[in-house]
């Protein structure tokens, strides 16, 4: 039960009921803290973006080397293809069935929100796309140079943003988004959207299933192997990942079930699951995709524009490749991009963390699920040509 409490699902849960309590029943002069408060956690929020995205970026791109193997760049080229694959599916499904959902653009009829009683600016130390470039440039000149003391200097504050988000970022965000459902609720623009929340979180779990099927059919159709000797052992890491949220923590179940299959060779596997626990991230970036669809129509009144979306999930997938595979890591690198290219603001990026939140063990577990189809395409390959794998 205290593991339970302690949660971070749990969490956001009970900040976003009492958010919204609170929000239904606040008189003006709470709202007015309350706004103030929400405002300047979005701001510490928004300052510490561009640091996760050179934390994550950066130090992956300088792992690859100059001299990367073949099977490495192959394994990086499938969980990028898997994941802008994925949330390719995932907008076609969201300009399918997203205006056929019962959703009442969330302006109509507000109530005005009180000013806040300050405005304390924090700007970012740089904008999304420049630490993108940023991290993309410093990538690759350490990879190139071979800074083995560079790339350590990465690896190290990667382990900084990791503690900044785990010490900083995670305690406030049911805070934030409980202020943000409080404003939410006082507006009245979220009240009245909870079944649409319901009926999107389902939608999105059965995506995550039909994009599993086509990953183990693509794998066993390239390796000439049936797909089902190797997602049949995949029961135990499914139920783990859904349990854990994180691809890291369940890397170990992952590796036991891969290992049980004769379809996969064992050096594949060694070197496969753990790389793909790290870069392959296709079940978030579907969900994270369809949810940007269906907020945007939420709060703005319309869908995201076709080349937005286009841009979206282009460095989506770049994103998620450099993403940690811990709870809501995805969406949490890619919170700038979706400020920037789809110009959310703090009230969408706050309900997109929460309903990312409330089904990010589903889109784990077809992370992890998925990772043994491109391990089977890995082995596929090797055989094929006759090479082994370069750990």
């Amino acid at each position: 039960m205290k593991k339970v409490l302690n949660s971070l699902i749990f969490k956001l849960l009970v900040g976003v009921f009492l958010g919204a309590v609170i929000g239904l029943y606040s008189p003006v002069w709470l709202m007015n803290i309350i706004v103030t408060v929400k405002s300047l956690f979005g701001q510490i929020i928004f300052f510490i973006v561009p640091l996760i995205i050179i934390g994550f970026i950066a130090p992956s791109i300088a792992k690859l080397k100059s001299n990367a193997s073949k099977l490495l760049t192959l394994a990086i080229v499938l969980a990028y293809v898997s994941s802008v694959g994925a949330a390719t599916l995932s907008t076609i499904a969201g300009y399918t069935i997203i205006p056929h959902l019962t959703i009442q653009p969330a302006a109509d009829g507000l109530r005005e929100l009180p000013k806040l009683i300050f405005d304390l600016q924090i700007p970012p130390v740089m904008s999304v796309m420049s630490a993108l470039m940023f991290s993309i440039v410093i990538g690759l000149a350490t990879a190139w140079t071979k800074s083995d003391l560079f790339e350590k200097l990465l690896d190290q504050f990667q382990n900084i943003v990791l503690t900044i988000v785990s010490k900083i970022v995670i305690p406030i965000l049911p805070l934030f988004i409980g202020t943000t459902f409080a404003t939410l609720a006082y507006e009245g623009s979220i009240t009245k959207q909870v079944p649409v929340f319901i009926s999107v979180i389902l939608i999105v779990i059965v995506g995550h299933f039909i994009w599993m099927a086509l990953l183990y059919g693509v794998a066993g159709a390239y390796s000439g192997k049936n797909p089902a000797r190797v997602f049949k052992h995949y029961g135990p890491a499914y139920l783990t990942a859904v349990g854990t949220m994180s691809s890291a923590a369940t890397l170990p179940v992952a590796l036991t079930s891969a290992r049980k299959s004769d379809a996969l060779r064992s050096d594949i596997i060694d070197f496969g699951v753990p790389l793909f626990a790290n870069i392959h991230l296709c079940g978030s970036v579907l969900t994270e995709t369809f949810f940007v669809m269906t907020v945007s129509q939420i709060l703005y009144g319309k869908l995201p524009s076709v080349s937005s979306m286009i841009i979206f999930i282009i460095l989506l997938g770049i994103f998620a490749i450099g993403a940690p595979g811990v709870p809501g890591g995805t969406v949490m690198a890619s919170l700038g991009l979706i400020s920037s290219v789809l110009l959310f603001d703090e009230a969408g990026l706050a309900l997109m963390l929460t309903i990312f939140a409330l089904q990010d063990s589903f889109g784990t577990a077809c992370n992890v699920t998925g990772d043994g189809a491109l391990t089977l395409i890995l082995t596929g390959f090797v055989e094929k040509h006759h090479i082994k794998a370069e750990v």
